[in-house]
């Protein structure tokens, strides 16, 4: 497979408008919770650096980006699409390793989280070190709450006061949280020799 996955970049935003109908599109087909993404709203994430992108040649094939929360202390990985043409081969897993990478970098104190109704996005993330919660234990923030209005499943958030949904809330540590615990094992492990 000679696709590359990469950080997306201003040249990338010609494929903003394939991407809203990509989204679009996987929602009607799931008729699950899917949000769709305006253009414009992909084109900021490209332009911010804050977007991964998969292409073969030059042809789309795959899309993620972060975005922030609660002031920073939370980043979310969202809106992980793979064209159907090229879904069981691994892509998505690699694509969300670079973008759960990309929020690590950027925001190291940040708690990486989501949610999903995908349990193929679900495996990927307890493999990336992310751990199912209930939705109390993520953002409060409204900014991510509207997110989730343009999904069909909008209405069952709202009847149970966003502590439940079809979808599962899964968090990760921060960055600096990760390397907190790998330097206390190592002093650990230094002194029980």
């Amino acid at each position: 497979m000679d696709i590359k996955i990469r950080i997306a970049h201003d040249e990338d935003e010609n494929y903003a408008i394939l991407l809203s109908k990509m989204y679009e599109k996987s929602a009607k087909v799931r008729k699950t919770g899917i949000a769709t993404r305006s253009p414009e709203y992909i084109s900021k994430k490209i332009q911010r650096g804050d977007a991964v992108i998969a292409l073969k040649d030059k042809q789309l094939v795959g899309f993620c980006y972060i975005e922030t929360f609660t002031s920073g202390k939370y980043v979310s990985n969202s809106g992980l699409i793979v064209d159907e043409s090229f879904r069981g081969q691994g892509l998505a897993k690699k694509i969300k390793k670079v973008v759960f990478q990309l929020a690590r970098d950027k925001y190291p104190d940040a708690k990486v989280f989501g949610i999903t109704t995908s349990p193929v996005v679900m495996n990927i993330n307890f493999g990336l070190g992310y751990r199912p919660v209930p939705f109390s234990k993520l953002t409060s923030d409204e900014q991510f709450w509207n997110g989730c209005k343009t999904c069909v499943n909008y209405d069952v958030l709202l009847r149970n006061d966003r502590q439940l949904c079809l979808c599962t809330g899964m968090v990760a540590p921060s960055g600096n949280e990760i390397k907190t615990k790998d330097e206390e094992q190592e002093t650990k492990d230094s002194f029980s020799v």
